[in-house]
């Protein structure tokens, strides 16, 4: 499970992410300062720490190392996402939970990017999955779970 990036590893890998380059100790330094009073060995103490954990790469030049995101912030977000769910004894449960807590635009964000994983339907096969990802309680009804009594339809007061 990929620990969650500290406040400052956060904020060095949110300019790497965004700069999508291989940068400098120097550069890194210079946009945080905009921000906080922080030391050149401090960044380069926290790089070299990313770097030891796999979150990027570096290759020397000159006396320096020039870092770049091993990944994308939005894999790491994903793989944060999927082992959240994999802790879960119940993942159709949590799943309904986490869709409760989306606004109207993050659930049709989940819609086109279901739509996108599964890529183009054969021509004359059903464009709905096996399973109902819209209610994904029924999905665990059917196979004869438990249901969440967090789901809306068995809510008072709504």
């Amino acid at each position: 499970m990929p620990r969650p990036l500290g406040e400052l590893e956060d904020a060095v890998m949110t300019r790497v992410w965004k700069w999508n380059r291989p940068v400098t100790v120097r550069e890194v330094l210079e946009d945080l300062q905009q921000d906080r009073s922080i030391a050149y060995t401090t960044v380069m103490t926290v790089l070299d720490n990313l770097h030891q954990k796999g979150w990027v790469r570096r290759e020397a030049e000159g006396r320096a190392y020039r870092y770049e995101a091993v990944s994308t912030r939005a894999a790491y977000a994903a793989a944060l996402m999927n082992d959240a769910w994999a802790q879960s004894d119940n993942p159709a449960a949590a799943l309904v939970a986490f869709f409760e807590m989306m606004s109207d635009e993050q659930r049709q964000t989940l819609r086109d990017a279901v739509r996108i994983a599964q890529g183009p339907q054969d021509v004359g096969e059903s464009a709905e999955p096996a399973e109902n990802p819209e209610n994904p309680q029924e999905n665990v009804a059917e196979k004869g779970e438990e249901k969440n009594p967090a789901a809306p339809e068995e809510r008072t007061g709504r």
